[in-house]
């Protein structure tokens, strides 16, 4: 018997507004694309044609999702990290995402308008966090700690004035 390779996909349970939410994040991501959508036709259970499940892509990882009904919703117990290069893109997913009705969180943690979390952190936090000098690290995460959305100029100034000193 050949074996047969697997992949991981996410799947996300929408409401009904599944549509609305891969045309939502496909505009933000680059390399992304809204896939197939599979509609109700005629024996239901939904309204016919509006969307079941599909498909779309956001920067090269495919996502499948369904229009589930309101019986469940997302949590924090699951959530996507973004790493950045900088504060240019922490800054263009942390507006992007927050764009119609998200809602800001602590330490770089958000929910979109759909109640998706996100953590949106710049590369430079880990390589902070991970300094050699233990006053350095624990002051950037200290000042990661009092931060919503994270920026980099302040951790590198907590990091800094941290190395000054000792």
């Amino acid at each position: 018997m050949p074996l047969t390779t697997s992949s991981i996909t996410p799947c996300l349970w929408f409401d009904d507004r599944l549509e609305e939410a891969a045309a939502f994040y496909t505009a933000l991501f680059p390399r992304s694309s809204v896939g197939t959508m599979t509609r109700y036709g005629d024996s239901g259970p939904g309204e016919p044609g509006s969307v079941m499940a599909g498909e779309f892509t956001l920067d090269g990882l495919t996502f499948r999702a369904i229009n589930g009904g309101p019986m469940f919703s997302f949590t924090e117990a699951v959530s996507f990290a973004i790493s950045c290069a900088d504060q240019a893109e922490v800054d263009h997913y942390w507006d992007g995402l927050l764009a119609g009705g998200g809602e800001e969180s602590m330490c770089g943690w958000l929910k979109d308008r759909f109640g998706l979390s996100w953590q949106v952190v710049p590369v430079r936090l880990y390589e902070l966090l991970s300094d050699p000098d233990p006053a350095r690290a624990s002051a950037a995460q200290a000042a990661m700690l009092g931060m919503q959305r994270i920026v980099v100029a302040d951790l590198e100034a907590a990091a800094d004035a941290a190395g000054a000193r000792r």
